[in-house]
């Protein structure tokens, strides 16, 4: 039994229309833009342009998010042929399963499920943080024990349930609210861009790009891994700082790799899914920089308040109602990345349990609803536990270890599978093929080091977990082993049913 073994295509896709384990497509490419949309533009608008100006770029942050873009950009090309290609859900695990084989698919999946839960619980506890602001303004105040930072956070639980009780009627459905609340966040977002010009001040742009200066660098575990191995001193603003403001800010892209994880139910993948995956990253590619160039235009750089620097900026030329609106952005844009990531969590596991790399059972679709129903509401109830009872803020950086591992993989399944299937009929084809997938690899590995030692020992923990669930079960259990029918109770169907 081969640890490389893979998947073919054709039979990725010929398991999608298995009626038992049939989704359904109802997602057209504006669906998936905002979807799209709605994962990436979280909390990051709102605070991660004011820190990276402030800490390291200055007013060039704006070209630090163009870098980040354009690294984001090469990585969401790569996903965008794989999904037109192979349109089944489990996104990179699924693409690795095709091209690099099954422990390579393995990993991706188990690190997805890690960036997902994480990522989900996360911003479930930035929402109810922001909720707490935002009703504070209002005048109500909340319970300490039970709101953030309390003993159980409440609203960070009843987020998580209701919103996994809309995930499992329908993803349609479920979209639908998503649209109101990016629509509504997207207009948050043009209003303070909008409102901000008239607080310009032109001479805060000057220095655009300040004179780098050296700073005080981490030690031990909390130092980025590069530096532990290179031994280089860190330096802020100038060139360097640019740089570092793109690895600082690539985070605030992350999540468009999603979209890719809806492919099995989308009504036209080969043209939707490349169109949805590019187009909500340039939307989000220009809606950071309008922030960036407004809130660096409105106060000096140095003057920014890292963790709020909208808000702040609104209140350093009085104007404090600002703060509620910009809350409740907030609020509204944070319930969507908490949807979105919890989807795709469902549709990882979907993909891997269909595949018997997970218990099979998890991957049975509810007859009406046609959602992964039992993998909804344990998706449901771990994301609910863990925002509501664990203090996770140091465990961060472990979803974006786990995304920047998955488009490392990605990248380089595109190169394999081009070699090995050139007869595949893909819908989108990343230009200048091997140099771009390439390049794009290379990046995030970059990225990846740029990531504390720490993250980098919690996650050899997590694959080292997964490595004992995979040879213990999954790979005496897989399909592609075992040759075993979809559904052992029925006879193999590939035909749809007809609806």
């Amino acid at each position: 039994m081969s640890l490389f073994r893979t998947k073919s295509v054709e039979q990725s896709i010929a398991d999608t229309d298995e009626p038992e384990f049939r989704l359904k497509k109802s997602l057209s490419a504006v669906d998936l833009t905002v979807f799209g949309v709605g994962v990436v533009i979280g909390a990051g608008i709102f605070t991660l342009t004011g820190r990276a100006a402030h800490d390291v770029a200055g007013p060039a942050v704006v070209i630090s998010f163009v870098i980040a873009a354009i690294a984001c950009g090469l990585a969401a090309m790569c996903y965008a042929e794989f999904a037109s290609t192979v349109p089944v859900s489990g996104s990179a695990y699924t693409f690795s399963y095709a091209s690099l084989g099954e422990l390579f698919a393995w990993i991706i999946g188990w690190d997805l499920i890690l960036e997902m839960f994480l990522g989900a619980s996360v911003v479930a506890q930035g929402w109810s943080a922001y909720l707490g602001t935002f009703l504070g303004q209002l005048g109500i105040v909340l319970p300490e024990a039970i709101s953030y930072g309390g003993v159980v956070d409440l609203p960070a639980i009843l987020l998580v349930l209701v919103l996994g009780g809309l995930m499992t009627l329908g993803i349609k459905e479920s979209l639908r609210v998503n649209l109101v609340l990016v629509a509504v966040k997207l207009f948050i977002v043009l209003f303070v861009i909008i409102a901000g010009i008239m607080f310009i001040n032109p001479a805060n742009y000057s220095p655009f790009v300040p004179e780098s200066v050296p700073t005080e660098s981490a030690s031990g575990l909390t130092q980025p891994l590069l530096q532990f191995l290179s031994g280089l001193e860190p330096a802020t603003f100038g060139v360097g700082g640019i740089l570092a403001g793109a690895a600082l800010v690539f985070f605030a892209y992350i999540g468009f790799d999603v979209v890719a994880t809806t492919a099995e139910e989308t009504r036209r993948p080969q043209r939707d899914l490349p169109i949805g995956i590019i187009a909500s990253l340039v939307i989000c590619t220009i809606l950071y920089c309008a922030v960036a160039v407004v809130v660096t235009g409105m106060v000096p750089y140095s003057e920014l308040n890292p963790s709020a620097a909208l808000a702040n900026a609104f209140a350093f030329h009085g104007q404090t109602w600002m703060a509620t609106v910009i809350a409740a952005g907030a609020v509204a844009g944070l319930t969507t990345v908490v949807l979105t990531l919890m989807i795709g969590a469902t549709r990882i596991i979907f993909a891997m349990s269909r595949d018997r790399l997970l218990p099979g059972g998890l991957a049975k679709v509810h007859p009406r609803f046609r959602t992964p129903w039992v993998i909804s509401i344990v998706v449901t109830v771990i994301v609910a536990i863990v925002a509501g009872l664990t203090p996770i803020g140091v465990l961060e950086e472990m979803v974006n270890i786990g995304t920047l591992s998955a488009f490392v993989l990605v990248s380089i399944g595109v190169i394999v599978l081009r070699r090995k299937r050139p007869d595949l009929k893909r819908g989108f084809r990343v230009p200048f093929s091997p140099v771009l997938p390439i390049l794009s690899a290379l990046i995030c590995t970059y990225l990846m080091l740029n990531l504390s030692v720490e993250t980098w020992l919690r996650f050899l923990i997590w694959l080292a977990l997964g490595f004992a669930i995979y040879f213990a079960y999954s790979r005496r259990h897989a399909r592609v082993g075992t040759g075993a029918p979809l559904d052992p109770t029925k006879p193999h169907v590939v035909a749809p049913p007809k609806e």
